[in-house]
């Protein structure tokens, strides 16, 4: 059975929610000590985190990052803060999706099953178990890796997703429809900046790499990968 793992203070907020998910069968898992959430975190080992943004001591960037650190399961931000900075900067701190509050529980429970599907189901970047080679820059979409010469760098799963679909058509534009559908089943609840700072990501993955200038927006159509790094 797949495990929710849920970080949030409001108590009634967090009985609702659990009681929600486990009528459609999953294993729920609420933070109680807010200074252990990473422990937490590795001793349930969930497929999911549910993540508010205003908690005890450290708030949910901070937490965020120290899952990023063990693990590239699915974060979806659940918050009532509105704001689009806060939004990126969930996405900058390693999440996968946000909502805010108040919100309703059908629409939450569409994006736990998409952002699922997507790391574990029909649509898993990891279904084929292979890699894809572009110039020497391997993707390993098993292992969520890429790597170039003795340089490595781990991948969330959609980072993964943008670098299959950008490495497979290298030097042909992508355009940002195709990315969207791609990526994500439900496109009406993606803020159009959220493509954007998932490839700005992925590009400072490719940084890590000293791989810099590979992804090219287009504009008006979307994004190209330009393998002449080797050149370089």
């Amino acid at each position: 059975m797949l495990k929710i793992f849920i970080v949030e203070d409001d108590t009634r907020l967090v009985e609702l929610l659990e009681n929600f998910l486990q009528k459609y069968g999953f294993i729920t898992y609420a933070v109680k000590n807010f200074d252990a959430v990473t422990a937490d975190f590795q001793a349930f080992d969930p497929h999911i985190v549910l993540l508010d943004i205003n908690l005890p001591k450290f708030d949910g960037f901070y937490w965020c990052r120290q899952i990023r650190v063990v693990s590239t399961c699915p974060v979806l931000f659940v918050s009532a803060r509105e704001g689009k900075m806060d939004q990126v900067m969930a996405l900058e701190n390693g999440a996968d999706d946000y909502i805010t509050k108040p919100f309703d529980y059908e629409i939450v429970l569409a994006k736990i099953n998409s952002l699922l599907r997507r790391a574990y189901g029909t649509y898993a970047s990891n279904q084929n178990g292979r890699n894809i080679n572009v110039h020497n820059l391997i993707l390993d979409v098993e292992r969520l890796c890429i790597s170039y010469g003795e340089q490595q760098a781990e991948l969330s799963y959609t980072e993964a997703k943008i670098l299959d679909e950008l490495m497979r058509k290298s030097e042909h534009v992508v355009s940002r429809d195709r990315l969207l559908e791609k990526i994500w089943d439900d496109q009406t609840f993606v803020d159009d900046n959220t493509l954007n700072v998932y490839v700005t990501r992925v590009r400072k993955k490719l940084a890590q790499l000293k791989i810099t200038n590979a992804i090219q927006t287009v504009r008006g159509q979307g994004y190209r990968l330009m393998p002449n790094w080797s050149s370089r």
